[in-house]
């Protein structure tokens, strides 16, 4: 421990030393304001560091959020374009499935159409078939029923021109009830005869092969018939031979 003793404009330590008290405090004092000045100068120097520090660290934090404002950025533009290619293609996805369905919907209105033209040919043609078969059939009957009238005709003229005093007689009862049953089976055929006597002339019905004078029937009417006239199912198989009046 150092004891200072003070006489008059000198100071002496306890260790023999002696200085000059007014320029060792002027000393101090210039130490004093040196260690101030260095102080204040390494306050300043914290504070401008800290003042650095802060800045650095705004600037830094600003360029993180920069950074994570152009990274969501980023982030949304790719999700926004990546929305877009996807609603893109859902909206090519649908137009082509729109077509696809129209393009169905043509070929299922296509094959409809052709079905019911194949229904309306076959029924067609089941109806020409049918008209013919029964032509075919009308024609054939007509042609045999044609061939079996002059059977029919010798029977009546058989029967017609009977000797008197014959009508009794087995014989000519069996060939009547058999003139008979072939009339029926013909009227079962369809097979009627020619109403022509008395009738007014009709050329689809009767062949004129006489004119005659009868003042008691009207002018083109029919006043007798030569051979009888038939029909198959209002078809003419054979036309009525007839005398017209004048």
């Amino acid at each position: 421990m150092s004891i200072i003793i003070e006489s008059g404009d000198e100071t002496k330590l306890d260790d023999g030393n002696k200085f000059d008290k007014e320029s060792d405090i002027k000393m101090t004092n210039e130490d004093i304001n040196v260690s101030e000045v260095v102080e204040e100068n390494a306050d300043n120097s914290v504070e401008v560091d800290e003042a650095t520090n802060e800045k650095a660290a705004e600037e830094v934090v600003e360029e993180i959020a920069d950074e994570e404002a152009c990274d969501a950025s980023e982030e949304d533009s790719e999700e926004t374009s990546d929305d877009e290619a996807d609603s893109e293609k859902k909206g090519i996805f649908a137009k082509r499935k729109e077509k696809e369905k129209e393009k169905l919907k043509e070929k299922i209105k296509e094959l409809e159409e052709g079905r019911i033209r194949q229904l309306a040919e076959f029924e067609n043609f089941r109806n020409r078939s049918e008209k013919e078969k029964s032509q075919r059939f009308d024609m054939g009957a007509s042609s045999v029923i044609e061939k079996m009238l002059p059977v029919v005709d010798n029977f009546e003229r058989a029967l017609q021109y009977l000797p008197e005093g014959e009508e009794s007689k087995a014989f000519v009862e069996g060939v009547q009830g058999i003139f008979k049953q072939l009339n029926t089976v013909l009227d079962e055929l369809g097979v009627k005869p020619i109403d022509a006597v008395g009738k007014e002339f009709n050329p689809d019905f009767h062949s004129a092969v006489m004119m005659v004078d009868d003042e008691e029937k009207e002018s083109g009417t029919v006043a007798e018939e030569l051979q009888k006239g038939y029909l198959y199912h209002d078809n003419v198989v054979r036309h009525s031979m007839v005398k017209v009046v004048n």
